[in-house]
């Protein structure tokens, strides 16, 4: 039976988007209705040349394109898009350097502040000359601990704007976490926030300072704010005001870079070992952000645009390339249930947010909350909700139109930090289906495969990505073979991307997540996704939340549940049979637990993504390989050795 429609544009709603007006502009190509995404996704696949020749002309991109816009080649590693451009991202995010509002900042401790386009060059202008004045060139690494603020933006596009390669860390990384990342580039100048505020305390970073610096013998280092005066700095530092103190703001000469050069550096979240250094090229992520962000998720000039997201995800750089679609960013730094639940929902209505950007846990937790802001804010100028981070449960789709508005887009969008993109999100002229995804991005030829590599729909199966793509990396930092590479995504089917998910494509070209495939349980050797349990689960009133991980039995797998109970509810004979019940009439038999376990709190990433495979180790009494990707990592210290698991 389809999942029912939550949401259909208007017909007005759908002329007006920028997918239409591309399908439109380009209908003598594909030969389709402007609403036919279908046949517009065809289209994207089978005619690279002539699809990506159109899309740079539509974005309107800065840069000399070339003659040639695509390198075939059997092997989609080797494909090279505009083999012969030259392009710089931050000289395409600060086009049209005016007065209209470039970013709006929020702080945990209620600060706003806001800079114009014109402020935002000028300032970039300034630490360019400063960055070259400290002897950084193209090539060279800039090293972040930063907070989701204007300074580190403006750090970004600087560092882009020479031609360096940018690596930043969230300061919440503490200083192992942040030296496993950092100290592997090798830094040649380091940019860190000297304190944060996270839910009313005050948080000194100089140790994770001190500890990358010395672990990668960085000669600068730039605080972005005064340090405290009880800070204990075992290097050289400066203030960034001392820092461009010297330099007029002036014309930035901007370093047009080949296609393929790298201008970003992100980190694997290192949940099964060191974190991976995974290298991307400036031009792809300009292009397939704005391909994401203008055609699928429909941001417009002067649109107000936000998404909850720390400098250590890759929704940061995702978010920061709205500025090259014209929108003014609105950003936030904290925790954002403070100092009241509904604090970010404030924000869409106090700065009059059109696109509003969350995670699938935060919408989840203000569903046990009982947040209802239909009846306390208005959400009149919001078009678009953005959710991402892990699958948004189908009754979270209900509870968004139910509680929050009936005409808005939710779009649940997937993809990750290793292509620093989406596979799949938002398309603004189709329906949304309860607990789906809209459909594939434009460009990439997905699919589902079952376990003989047979393709299946309305069956869950191993997510590929069988042709190139902009964003796929250009290697892993310091893996000169390439072998690391090949065997993170082309090791289990040939020629193919293998994203590690556990996917549904639906009869609606729309696709449901079961989880990571990694994770994926297998009692009697059937593959069974998490997310079927977490459903279940999500109806029981008395569960906060739960983790589901498969422990080897008998020579078989058993489903393990572990669950966080709400306000010290007890977990009881009776409550564990509801539990196995609800699970069983919803998903099915193979889903049932055997056995159901209270704990205090479940292991997350530092990103909000729970770690089923820590949990997973753990009980198996496997060392965990990397503690420093966890934000809560002291949790796991109630699933050792527990008596339950031993019968």
């Amino acid at each position: 039976m389809p999942n029912p429609v939550l949401w259909t544009p208007s017909n007005e709603r759908q002329r007006a988007s920028n997918l239409y007006a591309f399908a439109e502009k380009t209908r003598a190509l594909h030969q389709c209705a402007p609403d036919d995404y279908d046949g517009l996704l065809q289209f994207s696949i089978d005619e690279p040349q002539a699809f990506y020749n159109s899309l740079w002309d539509e974005l309107n991109i800065i840069g000399e394109k070339g003659e040639r816009v695509l390198i075939d080649d059997p092997d989609i590693r080797k494909v090279r898009f505009f083999p012969d451009a030259k392009l710089n991202y931050a000289e395409n995010a600060l086009k049209q350097p005016d007065d209209r509002l470039a970013i709006i900042g929020h702080r945990d401790d209620g600060t706003r502040r806001e800079i114009t386009r014109r402020q935002l060059y000028d300032l970039v202008s300034q630490l360019v000359q400063a960055m070259r004045a400290k002897g950084v060139e193209k090539g060279d690494r800039v090293g972040a601990i930063v907070t989701n603020d204007i300074e580190a933006i403006a750090l970004y596009l600087a560092s882009s704007a020479m031609g360096a390669i940018w690596a930043s860390c969230s300061p919440d990384f503490g200083p192992e976490g942040a030296t496993d990342r950092l100290a592997q580039v090798e830094p040649k100048i380091l940019f860190a926030v000297p304190h944060y505020n996270y839910a009313g305390k005050h948080i000194d970073v100089a140790p994770s300072i001190n500890a990358v610096a010395k672990a990668a013998d960085i000669e600068h280092v730039v605080l972005l704010d005064n340090p405290k005066a009880d800070a204990q700095y075992e290097v050289d530092v400066q203030t960034l005001d001392a820092f461009v103190a010297p330099f007029a703001p002036a014309e930035i000469q901007f370093e047009r870079m080949e296609f393929d050069a790298p201008m970003v550096i992100l980190f694997s979240s290192g949940t099964t070992g060191k974190p991976k250094c995974i290298m991307h090229r400036g031009a792809g992520l300009l292009i397939q952000h704005l391909k994401e962000l203008v055609l699928h998720s429909d941001v417009k000039p002067n649109d107000n645009f936000f998404y909850f997201t720390t400098c250590g995800w890759m929704m940061w750089n995702w978010l920061v390339s709205g500025l090259a679609a014209e929108a003014t960013l609105i950003t936030f730094d904290g925790n954002p249930f403070y100092p009241k639940a509904p604090r970010l929902l404030d924000l869409i209505d106090k700065e009059q947010i059109n696109i509003f950007g969350t995670s699938a846990k935060y919408i989840d937790a203000l569903s046990n909350m009982n947040v209802k802001p239909r009846e306390t804010h208005s959400f009149a100028s919001l078009r678009t909700i953005l959710s991402t981070g892990s699958p948004l449960l189908p009754e979270n789709f209900d509870y968004v139109y139910r509680d929050w508005k009936e005409d808005v887009q939710l779009a649940s969008i997937s993809g990750g930090t290793d292509i620093c993109g989406c596979f799949m999100g938002g398309v603004p002229t189709k329906s949304v289906y309860q607990g789906e995804l809209q459909g594939a991005q434009l460009g990439l030829d997905l699919d589902i495969l079952d376990d003989d590599g047979q393709s299946v729909v309305n069956q869950p199966g191993e997510f590929v990505c069988r042709n190139a793509h902009m964003t796929m990396p250009t290697g892993f930092w310091g893996d000169e073979s390439g072998e690391k590479y090949h065997s993170a995504y082309f090791d289990k089917y040939d020629n193919l991307w293998a994203h590690g998910d556990f996917v549904e494509k639906t009869d609606n070209g729309g696709y449901i997540i079961h989880g990571r495939s990694d994770a994926t349980l297998n009692p009697g050797g059937v593959r069974i996704g998490t997310a079927e349990i977490y459903r279940q689960v999500e109806t029981i009133d008395e569960i906060e939340e739960a983790i589901a991980v498969g422990q080897d039995w008998q020579g078989d797998q058993r489903v393990i549940l572990f669950v966080r109970m709400k306000d010290g509810i007890p977990l009881d004979d009776d409550l564990i049979k509801l539990v196995k019940t609800r699970i069983r009439k919803g998903a099915t038999p193979r889903h049932t637990p055997a056995k159901v376990i209270a704990v205090k709190d479940i292991p997350r990433t530092r990103s909000g993504k729970i770690s089923e495979i820590a949990v997973r180790d753990v009980i198996h009494g496997r060392k965990i390989k990397n503690t420093t990707a966890l934000a809560n990592v002291e949790c796991l210290e109630d699933y050792k050795n527990l008596p339950e698991l031993q019968d």
